[in-house]
């Protein structure tokens, strides 16, 4: 196999959701800019406000979380994530979906380390957010695994809204 072709074999494509109160703490720039600094590419973007069901889709028809965390915490997160407008967007690179879920730090801030941004910018726990019955405010979603992000980024963007171009980063990659 040629180096080239192993390159592009590494090469993937990730879903990344600035959620409302990272767009309501003015923050996107900040938290866009660590991507950008380890050499993802941004292939789509926007900032859209979606309706209950596109959100539940998301979460539940992608993401089975209320398989995994129940229908209360599923309400909660689609609730919390019709607060205000998001900005959603596709991030490419070599393993991009390990290095943004690298940048980015577990789902529960309170257990994230120190460096990652929610280890950075936010530190609540989902005990508290439980016991309230409110959404996980951890600034960003990112996509887990090369077929969620695959679902995810079709259900948000269609074909003709990514773009293909090269990057510096990718002439010193291959």
């Amino acid at each position: 196999m040629s180096e080239d072709k192993h390159y592009e074999d590494l090469v993937e494509r990730s879903l990344v959701i600035f959620k409302p109160d990272a767009v309501q703490r003015g923050i996107v720039g900040e938290l866009l800019q660590r991507f950008e600094r380890v050499g993802l590419k941004i292939v789509a973007t926007k900032m859209v406000a979606p309706d209950y069901d596109h959100f539940h889709h998301h979460y539940e028809g992608i993401s089975k979380m209320a398989s995994r965390w129940g229908n209360q915490a599923l309400d909660n997160v689609v609730q919390f994530m019709m607060k205000g407008p998001v900005i959603v967007m596709v991030l490419e690179g070599v393993e991009a979906i390990a290095v943004v879920r690298k940048i980015t730090g577990p789902t529960e801030p309170a257990k994230a380390e120190m460096g990652t941004i929610r280890g950075d910018y936010s530190h609540v726990s989902l005990g508290y957010v439980n016991s309230k019955s409110l959404g996980l405010a951890n600034l960003i979603h990112a996509s887990g695994s090369s077929e969620e992000a695959a679902a995810e980024i079709k259900h948000w963007f269609r074909p003709e809204e990514l773009y293909d171009y090269s990057v510096l980063t990718e002439k010193y990659s291959r």
